[in-house]
Protein backbone atom coordinates (compact mmCIF):
# COMPACT_ATOMS: atom_id res chain seq x y z
CA UNK A 1 0.00 0.00 0.00
CA UNK A 2 1.08 3.59 -0.58
CA UNK A 3 2.87 5.26 2.33
CA UNK A 4 1.43 8.76 1.81
CA UNK A 5 -0.25 10.29 4.83
CA UNK A 6 -4.03 10.65 4.95
CA UNK A 7 -3.61 14.44 4.70
CA UNK A 8 -1.52 14.11 1.56
CA UNK A 9 -4.02 11.70 0.01
CA UNK A 10 -6.87 14.09 0.74
CA UNK A 11 -4.87 16.92 -0.80
CA UNK A 12 -4.45 14.85 -3.96
CA UNK A 13 -8.22 14.27 -4.04
CA UNK A 14 -8.74 18.05 -4.05
CA UNK A 15 -6.21 18.73 -6.82
CA UNK A 16 -8.69 18.77 -9.71
CA UNK A 17 -11.03 21.22 -7.95
CA UNK A 18 -8.05 23.46 -7.12
CA UNK A 19 -6.90 23.58 -10.74
CA UNK A 20 -10.37 24.15 -12.17
CA UNK A 21 -10.78 27.09 -9.82
CA UNK A 22 -7.64 28.71 -11.23
CA UNK A 23 -7.56 27.68 -14.90
CA UNK A 24 -10.60 28.58 -17.01
CA UNK A 25 -11.65 27.29 -20.40
CA UNK A 26 -9.54 24.11 -20.28
CA UNK A 27 -11.74 21.63 -18.43
CA UNK A 28 -11.00 18.99 -21.07
CA UNK A 29 -7.28 19.18 -20.22
CA UNK A 30 -7.30 19.31 -16.42
CA UNK A 31 -8.64 15.78 -15.68
CA UNK A 32 -5.93 14.19 -17.84
CA UNK A 33 -3.22 16.27 -16.17
CA UNK A 34 -4.59 15.42 -12.73
CA UNK A 35 -4.65 11.70 -13.54
CA UNK A 36 -0.97 11.81 -14.53
CA UNK A 37 -0.10 13.81 -11.42
CA UNK A 38 -1.96 11.32 -9.21
CA UNK A 39 0.05 8.48 -10.70
CA UNK A 40 3.25 10.43 -10.24
CA UNK A 41 2.55 11.27 -6.61
CA UNK A 42 1.47 7.72 -5.78
CA UNK A 43 4.64 6.25 -7.28
CA UNK A 44 2.77 4.54 -10.12
CA UNK A 45 5.27 5.52 -12.78
CA UNK A 46 7.88 3.64 -14.79
CA UNK A 47 11.20 3.23 -13.02
CA UNK A 48 13.93 5.65 -14.19
CA UNK A 49 11.49 8.02 -15.84
CA UNK A 50 10.32 11.48 -14.73
CA UNK A 51 7.29 11.51 -12.42
CA UNK A 52 5.28 12.62 -15.41
CA UNK A 53 5.78 14.51 -18.65
CA UNK A 54 3.50 16.73 -20.67
CA UNK A 55 3.43 18.35 -24.09
CA UNK A 56 1.07 21.34 -23.89
CA UNK A 57 0.02 22.63 -27.32
CA UNK A 58 -2.02 25.73 -28.11
CA UNK A 59 -1.97 29.49 -28.70
CA UNK A 60 -0.30 31.94 -26.38
CA UNK A 61 -2.15 33.11 -23.30
CA UNK A 62 -4.50 30.13 -22.89
CA UNK A 63 -3.11 28.71 -19.63
CA UNK A 64 -0.30 26.32 -20.56
CA UNK A 65 2.28 27.95 -18.31
CA UNK A 66 -0.32 28.96 -15.72
CA UNK A 67 -1.45 25.34 -15.32
CA UNK A 68 2.17 24.26 -14.83
CA UNK A 69 2.65 26.92 -12.17
CA UNK A 70 -0.61 26.03 -10.44
CA UNK A 71 -0.05 22.30 -10.06
CA UNK A 72 3.58 22.80 -9.05
CA UNK A 73 2.64 25.29 -6.35
CA UNK A 74 -0.09 22.97 -5.07
CA UNK A 75 2.09 19.85 -4.94
CA UNK A 76 5.44 21.30 -3.90
CA UNK A 77 4.99 24.88 -2.72
CA UNK A 78 6.53 28.06 -4.12
CA UNK A 79 9.83 28.23 -6.01
CA UNK A 80 9.70 24.66 -7.28
CA UNK A 81 9.05 25.46 -10.94
CA UNK A 82 12.17 26.02 -13.06
CA UNK A 83 11.42 27.67 -16.38
CA UNK A 84 13.56 27.64 -19.52
CA UNK A 85 12.70 29.79 -22.55
CA UNK A 86 13.66 27.74 -25.61
CA UNK A 87 13.95 30.85 -27.78
CA UNK A 88 17.30 31.25 -25.99
CA UNK A 89 18.45 27.76 -27.05
CA UNK A 90 18.28 27.97 -30.84
CA UNK A 91 21.98 27.30 -31.54
CA UNK A 92 24.17 24.28 -30.85
CA UNK A 93 26.34 26.45 -28.59
CA UNK A 94 23.34 27.09 -26.32
CA UNK A 95 23.61 23.49 -25.15
CA UNK A 96 26.55 24.68 -23.04
CA UNK A 97 24.27 27.17 -21.30
CA UNK A 98 21.95 24.34 -20.33
CA UNK A 99 24.51 21.71 -19.31
CA UNK A 100 27.73 23.67 -18.88
CA UNK A 101 30.18 24.58 -21.59
CA UNK A 102 33.42 23.58 -19.90
CA UNK A 103 34.65 20.86 -17.61
CA UNK A 104 33.43 21.64 -14.11
CA UNK A 105 30.39 23.69 -15.15
CA UNK A 106 26.89 22.45 -14.39
CA UNK A 107 24.84 24.83 -16.55
CA UNK A 108 21.40 26.26 -15.80
CA UNK A 109 19.77 22.85 -15.60
CA UNK A 110 22.31 21.70 -13.04
CA UNK A 111 21.80 24.89 -11.06
CA UNK A 112 18.05 24.27 -10.96
CA UNK A 113 18.46 20.70 -9.75
CA UNK A 114 20.99 21.87 -7.15
CA UNK A 115 18.20 23.96 -5.63
CA UNK A 116 15.70 21.12 -5.39
CA UNK A 117 15.48 17.39 -6.05
CA UNK A 118 11.82 17.68 -6.99
CA UNK A 119 9.42 20.06 -8.71
CA UNK A 120 8.68 20.91 -12.34
CA UNK A 121 11.03 21.66 -15.22
CA UNK A 122 9.17 23.82 -17.76
CA UNK A 123 10.58 24.20 -21.27
CA UNK A 124 8.62 26.91 -23.12
CA UNK A 125 8.26 27.07 -26.91
CA UNK A 126 10.04 23.78 -27.45
CA UNK A 127 9.75 24.09 -31.24
CA UNK A 128 12.46 26.78 -31.14
CA UNK A 129 15.11 24.56 -29.53
CA UNK A 130 18.13 23.40 -31.53
CA UNK A 131 18.09 19.68 -32.49
CA UNK A 132 21.01 18.99 -30.14
CA UNK A 133 18.97 20.42 -27.28
CA UNK A 134 16.04 18.24 -28.31
CA UNK A 135 18.35 15.22 -28.11
CA UNK A 136 18.95 16.05 -24.44
CA UNK A 137 15.21 16.17 -23.80
CA UNK A 138 14.72 12.79 -25.45
CA UNK A 139 17.32 11.39 -23.07
CA UNK A 140 15.61 13.01 -20.08
CA UNK A 141 12.22 11.58 -21.03
CA UNK A 142 13.62 8.12 -21.69
CA UNK A 143 15.88 7.74 -18.65
CA UNK A 144 15.38 10.81 -16.40
CA UNK A 145 19.13 11.33 -16.48
CA UNK A 146 21.54 13.68 -18.24
CA UNK A 147 25.29 14.23 -17.93
CA UNK A 148 26.64 17.74 -17.54
CA UNK A 149 29.98 19.20 -18.63
CA UNK A 150 31.17 18.69 -15.05
CA UNK A 151 30.85 14.94 -15.59
CA UNK A 152 28.10 14.73 -12.99
CA UNK A 153 24.92 12.89 -13.95
CA UNK A 154 21.70 14.59 -12.99
CA UNK A 155 18.86 12.43 -11.70
CA UNK A 156 15.58 14.03 -12.82
CA UNK A 157 13.25 11.24 -11.72
CA UNK A 158 11.80 13.47 -8.98
CA UNK A 159 10.56 16.06 -11.47
CA UNK A 160 7.60 16.60 -13.74
CA UNK A 161 8.66 17.73 -17.21
CA UNK A 162 6.48 20.15 -19.18
CA UNK A 163 7.07 21.22 -22.77
CA UNK A 164 4.91 23.95 -24.27
CA UNK A 165 4.55 24.84 -27.92
CA UNK A 166 2.62 27.43 -29.91
CA UNK A 167 2.89 25.27 -33.00
CA UNK A 168 -0.28 25.47 -35.15
CA UNK A 169 -1.48 28.43 -33.05
CA UNK A 170 -2.64 30.29 -36.17
CA UNK A 171 -4.64 27.27 -37.25
CA UNK A 172 -6.34 27.09 -33.85
CA UNK A 173 -7.51 30.66 -34.26
CA UNK A 174 -8.50 30.21 -37.91
CA UNK A 175 -10.44 27.05 -37.11
CA UNK A 176 -12.57 28.88 -34.55
CA UNK A 177 -15.79 27.81 -36.28
CA UNK A 178 -14.75 24.14 -36.38
CA UNK A 179 -15.37 21.67 -33.58
CA UNK A 180 -12.71 21.26 -30.92
CA UNK A 181 -12.18 17.64 -32.01
CA UNK A 182 -11.36 18.79 -35.56
CA UNK A 183 -8.98 21.44 -34.30
CA UNK A 184 -7.33 19.01 -31.89
CA UNK A 185 -6.68 16.45 -34.64
CA UNK A 186 -5.18 19.16 -36.84
CA UNK A 187 -2.82 20.44 -34.12
CA UNK A 188 -1.68 16.97 -33.04
CA UNK A 189 -1.02 16.03 -36.68
CA UNK A 190 1.12 19.13 -37.19
CA UNK A 191 2.97 18.47 -33.95
CA UNK A 192 3.55 14.90 -35.09
CA UNK A 193 5.21 16.19 -38.26
CA UNK A 194 7.22 18.95 -36.61
CA UNK A 195 8.23 17.89 -33.10
CA UNK A 196 10.41 14.87 -32.43
CA UNK A 197 9.15 14.94 -28.84
CA UNK A 198 5.72 14.03 -30.11
CA UNK A 199 6.66 10.66 -31.59
CA UNK A 200 10.19 9.76 -30.47
CA UNK A 201 9.72 10.34 -26.74
CA UNK A 202 7.51 8.67 -24.10
CA UNK A 203 5.60 11.82 -23.10
CA UNK A 204 2.88 10.96 -20.58
CA UNK A 205 0.26 13.31 -22.06
CA UNK A 206 0.02 15.37 -25.25
CA UNK A 207 -2.70 17.96 -24.75
CA UNK A 208 -4.22 20.65 -26.95
CA UNK A 209 -5.46 23.77 -25.16
CA UNK A 210 -8.53 25.51 -26.49
CA UNK A 211 -8.69 29.15 -27.58
CA UNK A 212 -10.33 31.47 -25.02
CA UNK A 213 -13.58 33.02 -26.21
CA UNK A 214 -15.13 36.20 -24.83
CA UNK A 215 -17.20 34.47 -22.14
CA UNK A 216 -14.22 32.55 -20.81
CA UNK A 217 -12.09 35.68 -20.75
CA UNK A 218 -14.89 37.41 -18.83
CA UNK A 219 -14.58 34.65 -16.20
CA UNK A 220 -10.82 35.17 -16.16
CA UNK A 221 -11.29 38.93 -15.75
CA UNK A 222 -13.40 38.34 -12.64
CA UNK A 223 -10.86 35.84 -11.31
CA UNK A 224 -7.85 38.12 -11.84
CA UNK A 225 -9.73 41.11 -10.42
CA UNK A 226 -10.49 39.15 -7.25
CA UNK A 227 -6.80 38.24 -6.98
CA UNK A 228 -5.84 41.88 -7.41
CA UNK A 229 -8.24 42.95 -4.67
CA UNK A 230 -6.63 40.36 -2.39
CA UNK A 231 -3.15 41.60 -3.32
CA UNK A 232 -4.14 45.22 -2.61
CA UNK A 233 -5.90 44.22 0.60
CA UNK A 234 -2.58 42.85 1.82
CA UNK A 235 -1.18 46.32 1.14
CA UNK A 236 -3.74 47.84 3.51
CA UNK A 237 -6.50 48.86 1.07
CA UNK A 238 -10.11 47.71 1.54
CA UNK A 239 -11.39 47.87 -2.04
CA UNK A 240 -14.50 46.88 -3.96
CA UNK A 241 -15.43 46.91 -7.65
CA UNK A 242 -18.21 49.05 -9.08
CA UNK A 243 -20.73 47.36 -11.36
CA UNK A 244 -19.19 48.50 -14.67
CA UNK A 245 -15.52 47.91 -13.85
CA UNK A 246 -15.26 44.40 -15.37
CA UNK A 247 -16.79 45.60 -18.63
CA UNK A 248 -14.33 48.53 -18.66
CA UNK A 249 -11.40 46.12 -18.22
CA UNK A 250 -12.70 43.72 -20.87
CA UNK A 251 -13.01 46.53 -23.42
CA UNK A 252 -9.33 47.30 -22.97
CA UNK A 253 -7.88 43.85 -22.30
CA UNK A 254 -9.80 41.31 -24.38
CA UNK A 255 -7.80 39.91 -27.28
CA UNK A 256 -9.06 36.94 -29.33
CA UNK A 257 -5.57 35.93 -30.53
CA UNK A 258 -3.35 36.68 -27.54
CA UNK A 259 -5.55 35.05 -24.92
CA UNK A 260 -5.66 36.13 -21.29
CA UNK A 261 -2.20 37.66 -21.02
CA UNK A 262 -3.19 41.18 -22.22
CA UNK A 263 -6.25 41.01 -19.98
CA UNK A 264 -4.18 40.20 -16.91
CA UNK A 265 -1.78 43.04 -17.67
CA UNK A 266 -4.70 45.45 -18.22
CA UNK A 267 -6.25 44.55 -14.87
CA UNK A 268 -2.99 45.05 -12.99
CA UNK A 269 -2.27 48.33 -14.78
CA UNK A 270 -5.65 49.96 -14.18
CA UNK A 271 -6.37 48.74 -10.65
CA UNK A 272 -2.89 49.42 -9.31
CA UNK A 273 -2.73 52.70 -11.22
CA UNK A 274 -5.95 53.92 -9.60
CA UNK A 275 -4.61 52.97 -6.16
CA UNK A 276 -1.36 54.83 -6.86
CA UNK A 277 -3.26 57.93 -7.99
CA UNK A 278 -5.46 57.88 -4.90
CA UNK A 279 -2.45 57.46 -2.62
CA UNK A 280 -0.56 60.34 -4.22
CA UNK A 281 -3.70 62.50 -4.02
CA UNK A 282 -3.69 61.88 -0.26
CA UNK A 283 -7.12 60.26 -0.20
CA UNK A 284 -7.54 59.60 3.50
CA UNK A 285 -10.09 56.78 3.37
CA UNK A 286 -8.74 53.27 3.07
CA UNK A 287 -12.18 51.86 2.20
CA UNK A 288 -12.65 52.66 -1.45
CA UNK A 289 -14.58 51.57 -4.53
CA UNK A 290 -13.31 51.34 -8.10
CA UNK A 291 -15.63 53.21 -10.46
CA UNK A 292 -15.53 54.16 -14.12
CA UNK A 293 -15.35 57.88 -14.79
CA UNK A 294 -15.30 58.71 -18.48
CA UNK A 295 -12.35 56.82 -19.93
CA UNK A 296 -10.66 56.27 -16.60
CA UNK A 297 -10.85 53.93 -13.64
CA UNK A 298 -10.76 55.86 -10.37
CA UNK A 299 -11.22 55.24 -6.67
CA UNK A 300 -13.80 56.99 -4.52
CA UNK A 301 -14.66 56.59 -0.83
CA UNK A 302 -17.50 54.18 -0.17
Amino acid sequence: MNSLSSDRLERLRQLEAYLKDRIRGQNHVIPRVVSALHRGELGLTTLNRPRGSFLFLGPTGVGKTELSLAFTRYLFGNDKLFRFDMSEYQTQESLGVLLGGRIGEIGLLGMAVAKSATGTLLFDEIEKAHPRVLDVFLQILDAARVTMASGETLDLSGFYIVFTSNIAAAEIINLQHSSFATMERHVLAKAQRSLRLNHDAPTTEKLVFNRLNYDVQMEIARLHSARELSFLRDKGFDLTLGHSVISFLMQRGFHPRLGARPLRDTIEKHLRGAVADATLAAVSSRTLEFVVSGNELILRPC
